[in-house]
């Protein structure tokens, strides 16, 4: 995973976590990969991997079974699509359009473009 310096890593490893989860990696109800797992797969540092899940679990889209490990709560798809449509919609929109304004594209091209 390659990071970003304008974000956080453990945010980046909760958005990968995320997209795991609106892909079906992970199902609703089904055991994820353990703290240490993850930390090993992404080659970071095992408390940034736990900040993740910690960030994850304040947003009740995973939750814990003591000695068991973190599991993905029920509804937690649909509770992460509404918010990154809320995001896309209220940061990346506006970000995009004053870009298209900024460079002159029109929405006409941007449609051919999508197509």
């Amino acid at each position: 995973m390659d990071f970003k310096e304008s974000k956080a890593i453990y945010l980046q490893i909760a958005d990968h976590l995320m997209s795991k989860i609106l892909h079906d990696t992970y199902k609703e109800g089904e055991r994820m990969a353990s703290v240490r797992e993850c930390a090993a797969d992404l080659e970071v540092n095992v408390n940034t991997c736990m900040r993740a899940y910690d960030w994850l679990c304040q947003q009740e889209v995973i939750f814990t079974k003591r000695g068991l490990g973190y599991f993905v709560c029920e509804g937690a798809k649909k509770a992460i699509l509404k918010e990154q449509r809320e995001e896309f919609m209220n940061e990346t929109l506006p970000e995009l359009a004053r870009k298209m304004q900024t460079l002159g594209i029109s929405v006409e091209e941007l449609v051919e473009k999508l197509k």
